[in-house]
């Protein structure tokens, strides 16, 4: 599996390409792996978000999970930048439930691509987020985006 390790402001990070897609964003450094066209792309755009411009990741992507993880994923990936939407919903949204969504975020294999640093508790609750340090991380994220779009941060 083609891979690119990056360094960001929230430490190392590492993207996985397979068959011309996107299939993984991970914390952490990996070893020298293949380097694609896809996966040079997708690194000049994290660079760019982590710098404060207002971007949205259009690559191809193909993360592994059950039908009802794509779809919580796909709704996900329609929350635009610097916005956030609740667990509850994409939960109607979904005629799902709020546990569901939030189990279906935390499996998310490609964390900021497919943003669910953007979704939140009740009441704009910061719950958890898969990365190294949690909800630290997401806050960071939705800090950088707002600020990029001149918000107010969240308390």
């Amino acid at each position: 599996m083609s891979h690119l390790s990056l360094h960001s402001p929230l430490g190392a990070l590492t993207v996985f390409e397979e068959d011309d897609a996107l299939v993984a964003l991970e914390w952490g450094w990996a070893e020298e792996g293949e380097v694609t066209q896809l996966l040079e792309q997708t690194k000049a755009r994290l660079d760019e978000y982590f710098s404060g411009s207002p971007v949205q990741f259009e690559f191809p992507t193909r993360p592994a999970g059950t039908d009802y993880q794509q779809s919580v994923w796909r709704e996900m990936s329609d929350i635009p930048y610097g916005e956030t939407r609740s667990y509850g919903d994409l939960a109607r949204a979904l005629k799902s439930s709020p546990r569901a969504v939030g189990s279906a975020c935390g499996r998310n294999p490609l964390p900021i691509i497919i943003p669910c640093h953007r979704v939140l508790g009740a009441g704009g609750a910061m719950t958890g987020f898969s990365a190294a340090e949690g909800i630290k991380t997401k806050r960071q994220l939705l800090d950088l985006e707002a600020l990029a779009l001149g918000k107010l941060l969240i308390a």
